[in-house]
């Protein structure tokens, strides 16, 4: 750091007069805190019974075999001091360290500044940060007498600690942050804080990181733009009808049913990766439900409800509006896992109405939890059931910090560096703009989701009760269609094959995409960035599949309209949004669209 050496006076005395402007931040700060609206402490980490095991089973390993942990305590001990002393004697000799023992952090973008490597202070605080997490990593890893879920659990949650704890994450830690206070004559810091309280008071005091600038973005004017009519509202859900871009559409019309933890616009961000859009080029009448963003008034809605009054009511209603007996869907995410309980339902009732069938990342087997399982466990929905009692919904800022901290160095610690530590303006980026446009979820549908689905498995094993039936996986039996991601975290490929499987359909597609749970799926066509297996023989388990798959280049979007195409019927004069019954109430996207998440 011997650039700013030479400092003058002058410098300093900015410097201060920048730190007096965070004391005045200090003021909004604690105003922002003080209304503040806390989720219940059980949903910030596991059980003490976990810890409490751990525990145990570390110090009867100690018992059984001392010299083993005796060996690795000497071992870190060692390397410690070692590590202390090297930096001692750089700092003495005034020279810069050779070499990186152990590829501590080789490739990790948080240590990318050259003071990490070649300044003996900030060389130590690594190595010693590489220390540390090794140790426990190696405690945890050691522990082999807990169950499979508690182990994962106890792994999951000793990483937590590890990336918290980085020395990234804090300022005088960090030669990025300490650079730019100096280089700024510290109005990055003041800027940071601003940032900080501006977030705080964005969300009732809560920490939620902005991702991106709002400004930048307005729904219906740069995002969401597809023109369309909300042509039926309810209290669950608008449903949006688009205008054709084409003078020929297929009879059959399709109706999307997004996910209501997200809000539909992903699908519509801009019109170069628009699927909405390309679905209107391709020559479909196209209906989208949008959800509504519930609040305490909505506490009641069930999965039920979600059936009845926003699926099977929409359904309806593309029926009456196009005239035609049947209607194909799409369901993504947990909009899929419904659709799935909704044609067992409908098998149940013998209606006829969906043509085919077609899931985005749609989980039904629960059997394997994933990355999931440290949060769907007892203690985590026991206290999840507790907060959504009290505030009748699961708010949206509880949901996204848990899909968060599945990445948590790349979507909270890294965001939050960059914006409170460096003081730098989140960017102007849609998709990010979308995942921060949150929704909350009713209490009732979120305690059936957790104990009933994810938890207990009813739906592959034994039945969900639906609506007065009891609904099970083999009741699916219409065409259909699966969209799976390679990379996906949040529903994984061989999860979704293993439900897909267990349907009685005799007409199904199954196809595998690059990349994650939504770049895999908003992959247009015109990018040619990820490319899709496919396979037809379902007969074997999911590395078998694979095994066996054909891989194609570009997207599977075309593969996808080859397959609805002959299900979608001859092609007709185009329709215009609505009818007499059913008029325009509103340009989409719509209204419940544009309402944000209460805290």
């Amino acid at each position: 750091m011997s650039t700013h050496e030479d400092a003058a006076p002058e410098d300093f005395q900015k410097i201060n007069e920048n730190l007096v402007k965070v004391e005045e931040l200090s003021q909004r700060l604690i105003q922002a805190l003080s209304a503040r609206n806390p989720a219940k402490q059980s949903l910030g980490g596991p059980s003490q019974d976990l810890f409490a095991k751990a525990s145990v089973s570390y110090w009867s390993e100690f018992l059984e075999n001392p010299g083993r942990l005796y060996e690795h305590q000497v071992e870190y001990w060692g390397k410690s001091v070692r590590s202390f002393m090297e930096a001692q004697q750089s700092m003495l000799q005034g020279g810069e360290i050779e070499g990186e023992p152990d590829g501590a952090f080789a490739g990790d973008k948080r240590f990318a500044n050259p003071m990490w490597q070649t300044n003996p202070y900030f060389h130590w605080i690594k190595q010693q940060y590489h220390l540390n997490s090794k140790a426990i990593a190696q405690a945890v890893d050691e522990i082999d007498d807990l169950d499979g879920k508690e182990k994962q659990r106890l792994t999951y949650f000793s990483r937590q600690i590890i990336d918290m704890m980085a020395p990234t994450n804090f300022l005088g830690t960090n030669p990025d942050a300490l650079e730019r206070a100096i280089e700024t004559e510290g109005k990055s810091l003041v800027q940071g804080l601003e940032n900080l309280v501006a977030d705080l008071e964005a969300n009732n005091g809560e920490m939620v990181v902005r991702l991106a600038d709002e400004s930048a973005f307005e729904l219906g004017v740069n995002v969401a733009t597809t023109p369309g009519e909300v042509v039926y509202r309810n209290r669950i859900m608008e449903l949006i009808q688009y205008y054709p871009t084409t003078e020929k559409v297929h009879a059959t019309p399709l109706v999307i049913f997004p996910p209501w933890i997200n809000k539909f616009y992903i699908l519509d961000l801009k019109e170069q990766n628009s699927l909405i859009k390309w679905v209107l080029d391709q020559g479909y009448s196209l209906f989208v439900v949008s959800w509504v963003n519930p609040d305490r008034s909505h506490a009641d809605i069930s999965m039920a409800d979600y059936v009845e009054q926003g699926f099977l009511t929409a359904i309806d209603k593309v029926k009456e509006i196009t005239k035609q007996k049947q209607v194909n869907a799409v369901g993504y995410c947990i909009a899929g896992t419904t659709l799935h309980l909704t044609l067992a339902l409908m098998n149940k009732r013998g209606d006829k109405s969906i043509k085919s069938a077609t899931f985005f990342t749609a989980l039904t087997d629960f059997s394997e939890q994933g990355e999931f399982v440290p949060f769907l466990q007892d203690d985590f929905i026991d206290g999840i059931e507790e907060e959504v009692n009290e505030q009748g919904v699961l708010r949206s800022f509880i949901l996204g910090r848990t899909m968060s901290f599945l990445r948590s160095n790349d979507l909270i610690y890294n965001p939050a560096i960059k914006s409170y530590m460096m003081g730098e303006a989140p960017p102007a980026f849609d998709l990010l703009y979308w995942n921060g446009d949150g929704t909350n979820l009713p209490a009732t549908m979120t305690k059936d989701y957790l104990r009933g689905l994810c938890q207990k498995n009813q739906f592959v094993d034994g039945g969900f009760e639906l609506c007065g039936e009891t609904v099970h996986i083999s009741d699916v039996k219409v065409p259909i269609m699966a969209i799976t991601c390679e990379t996906d975290h949040i529903a994984a490929w061989k999860d979704c094959y293993r439900g897909f499987q267990q349907t009685k359909s005799k007409d199904k597609s199954f196809i595998v995409s690059e990349s994650g749970h939504i770049a895999g799926i908003v992959n247009p066509p015109s990018k040619k960035k990820y490319g899709y297996y496919t396979n037809d023989d379902l007969s074997g388990d999911a590395d078998a599949w694979l095994a066996g798959a054909t891989e194609y280049k570009g997207s599977w979007w075309g593969h996808w309209e080859n397959w609805l195409k002959p299900r979608s019927g001859k092609l007709v004069l185009a329709r215009e949004p609505g009818d007499s019954n059913n008029k325009p109430i509103a340009p989409a996207p719509g209204t419940y669209v544009k309402k944000k998440a209460t805290l």
